[in-house]
């Protein structure tokens, strides 16, 4: 009788094809969802405008601080400290106006406070 040698189902090399696979799928997966973002004509208008500091500040006062604190290092919401080194501002820019991470209410403001308040998230 013969011995036979047993290859493995799963060779480092087809492992290193599947996890390539998976990772170029999940680009793409996310620059579609970037390109969706950006189509949005608010996302464009807010995004090319500058904002200004001190205008922020004053939305975030009046709207924010009550569940994030007033220097924004959070209270019933999280801290927002560093959230625009963290997050893209298209992501900022859907979390905010969503409400879809409750307790967190829509916030329909317009594109330039939008971009006011932006400005301010980046001083954080």
């Amino acid at each position: 009788m013969k011995e036979q040698i047993l290859t493995p189902v799963f060779s480092p090399q087809k492992i290193l094809v599947v996890a390539l696979g998976l990772a170029i799928a999940i680009a793409l997966v996310a620059l579609l969802i970037y390109q969706i973002r950006m189509a949005d004509p608010y996302v464009r208008s807010v995004l090319s405008l500058n904002g200004r500091i001190a205008q922020g500040n004053a939305i975030f006062q009046m709207n924010c601080s009550g569940c994030h604190g007033q220097q924004a290092n959070g209270k019933v919401g999280p801290s927002l400290r560093g959230v625009a080194e963290r997050r893209s501002q298209i992501s900022l820019i859907h979390q905010i106006t969503s409400g879809k991470t409750p307790p967190m209410p829509e916030f329909q403001v317009s594109p330039e406070e939008m971009a006011d308040l932006l400005s301010y998230l980046k001083t954080l």
